[in-house]
C-alpha cells in the first residue's frame, strides 16, 4: 500500500511542488494550507492514514513549532519532517529537539526529499516492530495490535473484548493457520491478567507418557528420571493464561484430569501428597470439530462444555480476503527490519493475485510466502515472479543444470511439485514418491502434523513412523496456532 505525505505550507506553490515530487516517487499526498488544518486532517477519520508529515516551520497563525508541538501529544509516533529555510539553525535545532524526524532546507533536491521520507518510514517501522515485540514478550498484547478489517475479524474482535472482560474459558476454533494464538494473547492483554504468564501448550506435540507430567508437573523421585521437583505447564501460568493448543488432541485420561483442574481450581503433581491451588485463565483452541469428536468417543463431552463456555470462531483468510494487503504491509515491514532489506510493498497485480489465492495455509503460509519473496525479490516492489508457487512465473530450472545427475539426485523437482516419472521417462519408486508428497504436505501446513496427518488420511502415528524412515526435518517447518 502506498504511504501517504501530508504536506503543510501556507505557499500554494510550494505544496503544488513538493506534491510533485512525492507523488512521482510512489507515495500519496494530502495537502494542508496551515498548521490548524493540519491538526484538523490527523485527528479527522483519515488521520489514521498519514504516515509522515512535511510541515513548515514559518507561517501565519498556528506556526510550525507550535504544530510540531500538538502533533506530539495527538499522534507522537507520526513522523514529522521540518521544511525550513536557510540560515535557520536555531529553528532546526530547536524542532529536532521538539521530536521531528529529520530537515530539509529549502529549496530541497528532489532526491532529498524523498531520502528523508524513506528514511523516517524506515525508522518508524523499526520502532514498531520493536514496540510490538515488546508487548508479545511482555503478554500485553492487545485487540488494536491484530491486523485485519474485514467485517468477520470485526466480530472476532467483538467477542474476544467480551469474553477478556469475564473469567470464563474460551474455546477458539479455526483452521489452521489462521492466527488462534494471537487472538488468545489479545484475549489476555485485553483482561485483568495482562502482563501475567501467557503459557502455550500444544497438546499435539506432547509424547502421551509425559503429558501429565509437562501439564500437571511431578515430584522429585516420582517416577524413574524425575531427578527434580517440576513444575507444570498450570503453576507456570499461575495468575495469567494457559493457551492450550490443539486441545482436540489430548489423550482421554488427561481429560479427566484437565476437567478436574477445571472444576477444582487445583491440579495433582505426581507423586504430591496434596493438591496445589492454582489460578489460571483457559484459552483452548483447536482446527477440529469437537461435537464430532464427542460423538466419536474421542472427547469428553462434560469437557467439551466446560471449555466451550465462550466459542470464538477465527475465518480463513479465504473469507476475509480485504485484509490481504494490511497483513502483507505489516509482514514485509517485520521482514524488512529483520533481513535488512527496503521493500516498499507489492505491485498492484501482485495484490490482485494475492488476493485471488486460496490460502489453503491460512495467514501462516501467507507470512511464509511473503518471507521468500522478501528474500527473492531484486527490487522495492513486490512482483507477481516473487511468488513463483502461486504465479507460477518463475521457470523451473533442471537439476542437470545446477549440479552432477547420480543415481540419487536425477529426478527434476520444484519447490512446489513433485515428479512421478524419472529423467528417463521411468516410474520412480513408491517409496520415493512417498517421501516428496509428505514432504508437500509439511511444507504446505507448515509442519503442522495433525493436519498433515488428516490431509494425507493416515494417522499420526503412522505420519511420524514414516518421517522418521525417511529422516525428514519437521520442526524447521512447524509453525504455531
Amino acid at each position: 500500500m502506498s504511504k501517504t505525505v501530508l504536506i503543510v505550507d501556507d505557499d500554494p506553490t510550494q505544496r503544488r511542488l513538493l506534491q510533485a515530487v512525492i507523488e512521482k516517487s510512489g507515495f500519496k499526498t494530502l495537502q494542508a494550507e496551515s498548521g490548524d488544518a493540519a491538526l484538523d486532517k490527523i485527528a479527522g477519520a483519515n488521520g489514521g492514514f498519514i504516515d509522515v508529515v512535511m510541515l513548515d516551520l514559518i507561517m501565519p497563525g498556528l506556526g510550525g513549532m507550535d504544530t510540531l508541538a500538538e502533533l506530539q501529544k495527538i499522534r507522537p509516533e507520526l513522523p514529522v519532517i521540518v521544511l525550513t529555510g536557510r540560515g535557520s539553525i536555531d529553528a532546526v535545532v530547536a524542532a529536532m529537539q521538539a521530536g521531528a524526524r529529520d530537515f530539509v532546507v529549502k529549496p530541497a533536491s528532489p532526491e532529498r526529499l524523498i531520502v528523508s521520507i524513506r528514511n523516517a518510514l524506515e525508522i518508524n517501522t523499526l520502532s514498531t516492530e520493536v514496540k510490538r515485540l515488546n508487548k508479545t514478550s511482555q503478554n500485553t498484547l492487545t485487540f488494536d495490535d491484530l491486523i485485519g478489517s474485514a467485517p468477520s475479524m470485526r466480530s472476532v474482535v467483538a467477542m474476544g473484548e467480551r469474553g477478556a472482560k469475564a473469567n470464563i474459558p474460551i474455546l477458539i476454533t479455526g483452521e489452521s493457520g489462521v492466527g488462534k494464538e494471537v487472538v488468545a494473547r489479545a484475549i489476555q492483554g485485553a483482561s485483568e491478567r495482562s502482563g501475567g504468564p501467557f503459557i502455550t501448550v500444544n497438546c499435539g506435540a506432547i509424547p502421551e507418557n509425559l503429558v501429565e507430567s509437562i501439564l500437571f508437573g511431578h515430584e522429585k523421585g516420582s517416577f524413574t528420571g524425575a531427578n527434580a521437583k517440576h513444575f507444570g505447564k498450570f503453576q507456570e501460568a499461575n495468575g495469567g493464561t494457559l493457551f492450550l493448543d490443539e486441545v482436540g488432541e489430548l489423550p482421554l485420561d488427561m481429560q479427566v484430569k484437565l476437567l478436574r483442574v477445571l472444576q477444582e481450581g487445583e491440579v495433582d503433581p505426581i507423586g504430591s501428597k496434596r493438591p496445589v491451588k492454582v489460578d489460571v485463565r483457559i484459552i483452548s483452541a483447536t482446527n477440529r470439530d469437537l461435537s464430532v469428536q464427542v460423538k466419536e468417543g474421542r472427547f469428553r463431552e462434560d469437557l467439551f462444555y466446560r471449555l466451550n463456555v465462550f466459542p470464538i470462531d477465527v475465518p480463513p483468510l479465504r473469507e476475509r480476503r480485504e485484509d490481504v494487503a494490511a497483513l502483507l504491509e505489516h509482514f514485509v515491514k517485520r521482514f524488512n527490519a529483520q533481513e535488512n532489506r527496503s521493500v516498499r510493498g507489492a505491485s498492484p497485480e501482485t495484490l490482485t493475485m494475492l488476493r485471488g489465492f486460496g490460502w489453503p495455509g491460512n495467514v501462516r503460509q501467507l507470512e511464509n510466502a511473503i518471507f521468500r519473496a522478501v528474500i527473492l525479490s531484486d527490487g522495492h516492489m513486490l512482483k507477481p515472479e516473487d511468488f513463483p508457487q502461486i504465479s507460477g512465473l518463475t521457470p523451473i530450472i533442471p537439476r542437470a543444470e545446477t549440479q552432477a545427475i547420480t543415481p540419487e539426485t536425477d529426478i527434476e523437482t520444484s519447490d512446489d511439485t513433485f515428479e512421478i516419472l524419472d529423467r528417463n521417462g521411468h516410474l520412480r519408486s513408491l517409496e520415493d514418491i512417498e517421501r516428496d508428497l509428505i514432504q508437500f504436505a509439511i511444507e504446505t501446513y507448515s509442519g503442522h502434523m495433525s493436519e498433515v496427518a488428516r490431509r494425507l488420511g493416515i494417522g499420526r502415528s503412522t505420519l511420524y513412523r514414516k518421517v522418521r524412515e525417511h529422516g525428514m526435518d519437521v520442526e524447521s517447518k512447524r509453525g504455531t496456532g
